[in-house]
């Protein structure tokens, strides 16, 4: 690793000693580098709709589902897209054009691979399970990976405590005993509201 991204990792693997049991991970921003992607998905297909949008409407929104993102986008452009069309031209364009570009953030990544095995692991995204499981794959961790909790499979998504929450019953880990990995608000909302201790990677 490089000295910034090792600096980050012992920063990470030092917040991480305490006694837990269940390492809850997001995806997209916390172990792949890919928000850069995600982003301008909603750009082109806003675009192609005639509407021109400015991409930190994204950052400002991620961790949500991507349903609720265009819903904020209508709001805050007096637009009226479909949420449900709109996603799905959003993962279709995604994943034929930008997952296989997929990076990791190798230290994020590496504090996973060095500690499965030793306490259980989950991940929990905002994202389509089919998009989740790609991105794993080709991050080369899927297979360490107990427990998936994704778009669409509890009543709420982030900033509501339910993903986290059927990760840690699937995990049979008490919310107490869990870390939650977490780059965006809604994430990090949704760990405290299900009682768990966060980190915040994108401020390491």
């Amino acid at each position: 690793m490089e000295t910034n991204s090792q600096q980050k990792y012992d920063a990470l693997v030092k917040i991480s000693q305490e006694n837990f049991k269940a390492f809850l991970y997001d995806c997209d921003g916390t172990l792949a580098d890919n928000m850069g992607a995600h982003t301008e998905t909603y750009i082109k297909v806003a675009a192609d709709k005639g509407v021109t949008i400015d991409g930190a409407i994204i950052d400002e929104f991620a961790g949500l589902p991507i349903v609720n993102v265009v819903e904020q986008i209508n709001h805050r452009y007096q637009t009226s897209f479909d949420p449900q069309e709109f996603k799905e031209q959003k993962y279709k364009l995604f994943l034929e054009q930008y997952i296989e570009q997929t990076q990791p953030i190798d230290y994020v990544v590496n504090h996973l691979k060095n500690h499965a095995g030793q306490v259980r692991i989950a991940v929990v995204s905002g994202s389509s399970r089919i998009a989740v499981e790609k991105t794993l794959q080709i991050l080369g961790i899927y297979n360490l990976v107990e427990v998936l909790v994704c778009a669409g499979e509890t009543e709420h998504g982030k900033p509501y405590p339910d993903p986290f929450l059927k990760a840690a019953e699937l995990l049979g880990v008490a919310p107490g005993h869990c870390l939650v990995f977490e780059d965006g608000n809604a994430g990090v909302q949704a760990a405290e509201a299900a009682g768990m201790r966060w980190v915040r990677i994108d401020k390491l």
